[in-house]
């Protein structure tokens, strides 16, 4: 169904549609002007309607605040019926994945400077405790003029409200590890997703590419990407620091600030490989910051919000993962130690049955002939004290009983029994384990 306005914004067309809502180009009969307005379905997007109308009305308004070049203004925030909506700036231009799609080799200047641009809009929305939280090539415009302006301020903290995993990230492969397992995002996520971005654009592939979400995640969380250099030999060696620093597993090991990845990109020139491209080994410890941890970083308030905590399908997998875990594990320890119990320790000693062999007696001399191949040494009956006894168990030999050991590891692990591997889990889920004691 199409409408003619939406308050009292006049609709133009249809820019396109999102798991949340539509985009429409509209025009303000008030001042004359164009704008773009983002709706939100309030019915479908929360099962807690008038929470999530409150909380984006609340981030609409801090993402209202922020007022910087490379960051789409909004003008407006109201309801219609059953849909929010956000009149914003209309921008003529195109989006990063737009470019990408389309094949356009950027150069390396260019892609430095595009990045600078959106590293310095992130620089002030942090200082202003605004984390972004779904950078992507999707959300970053580069417009006609040049100027890069970040999109989607406010909504994509919104997504995580959403039963939809495709409105949680938009895509997996640019999340942070710490977003992965369900720790606080803070400025040093918004870096790491623009470290992805910055790789795609100077690859033209993702940093992470796996067959599967699951295995996606677990790149995120736990492998370093090639060096970009290696992908693309057209490329300066600064590049190489640069996105290894931003995409470091550990926040800590990250850039502290938006502003100095701003300074590095450009200078990238004068920045040389880093002997080591991975940076740091450390990964994030699989448990979540609590609240003291959010009231640090954002104060009370934020800390407070109830729907931020776990709130995505991927975190919320996580931990009934990790619930397996704690549950599983025990569980089928004591199926292989109760299977162990059970079995017979000893096999009762079968008969062994015999088989008379009759003896074979040589032919007489006369009837030997070298030259007759058909003739044969013909049987006589051998006494009883000559003949060999050969024992034939007709029944094979029972197998040991064997127990089946369950387990659910996340986001991932290395399995080690007795200290051999046995593999990775995922995608690994289930070892077969002989009777007796094991150190898994």
């Amino acid at each position: 169904m199409s409408l003619d306005s939406l308050g009292r914004y006049e609709i133009l067309e249809e820019l396109g549609r999102g798991a949340m809502g539509v985009v429409y180009k509209a025009r303000d009969p008030l001042i004359d002007r164009t704008v773009a307005i983002k709706t939100v379905d309030l019915d479908s997007s929360s099962d807690r309607p008038e929470a999530f109308e409150r909380r984006f009305y609340r981030e609409a308004k801090s993402a209202g605040q922020l007022n910087h070049l490379n960051i789409v203004t909004i003008h407006d925030v109201g309801r219609s019926g059953g849909s929010a909506y956000i009149a914003m700036e209309f921008l003529e231009g195109k989006s990063l994945r737009e470019i990408i799609d389309s094949g356009v080799v950027l150069p390396p200047e260019k892609i430095a400077e595009i990045v600078a641009q959106v590293a310095d809009g992130l620089a002030c929305a942090h200082k202003n405790h605004v984390i972004h939280r779904d950078i992507k090539p999707a959300n970053i415009m580069l417009l006609d003029s040049g100027t890069v302006k970040i999109t989607d301020f406010g909504i994509a903290l919104l997504s995580k409200g959403s039963l939809t995993l495709g409105s949680v990230f938009g895509s997996p492969k640019y999340i942070s590890p710490e977003q992965v397992v369900g720790q606080q995002a803070d400025a040093r996520s918004d870096i790491f997703s623009l470290g992805a971005v910055l790789y795609e654009l100077l690859t033209g592939s993702p940093a992470f590419t796996a067959s599967d979400l699951d295995a996606v995640l677990c790149q995120v969380i736990n492998e370093m990407p090639a060096a970009p250099s290696t992908r693309n030999r057209n490329i300066a060696p600064g590049f190489d620091r640069i996105t290894a620093r931003a995409m470091a597993k550990h926040p800590d090991d990250r850039y502290p600030s938006a502003q100095e990845m701003a300074e590095d990109l450009r200078n990238f020139q004068d920045l040389e490989a880093p002997a080591d491209v991975q940076v740091s080994q450390r990964t994030l410890e699989r448990r979540s910051r609590r609240r003291e941890a959010a009231r640090a970083v954002f104060g009370a308030e934020a800390a407070e919000r109830p729907v931020e905590r776990f709130s995505s399908p991927v975190a919320n997998a996580v931990w009934r993962r990790r619930n397996m875990i704690v549950i599983g594990v025990p569980v089928a320890l004591l199926v292989v130690a109760a299977a162990w119990a059970l079995a017979p320790k000893r096999l009762p000693k079968q008969e062994q049955p015999v088989v008379r062999v009759a003896a074979l007696a040589p032919l007489p001399a006369a009837a030997t002939n070298p030259g007759d191949p058909t003739l044969r040494a013909a049987p006589r009956e051998a006494s009883p004290s000559s003949i060999p006894v050969v024992a034939v168990s007709n029944t094979p030999p029972a197998p040991a009983p064997a127990g089946r050991l369950a387990f659910a590891v996340s986001p991932w692990g290395e399995v080690y029994v007795d200290g051999r591997r046995r593999g990775i889990s995922p995608p690994l889920q289930e070892i077969k384990l002989s009777p007796g004691k094991h150190v898994v």
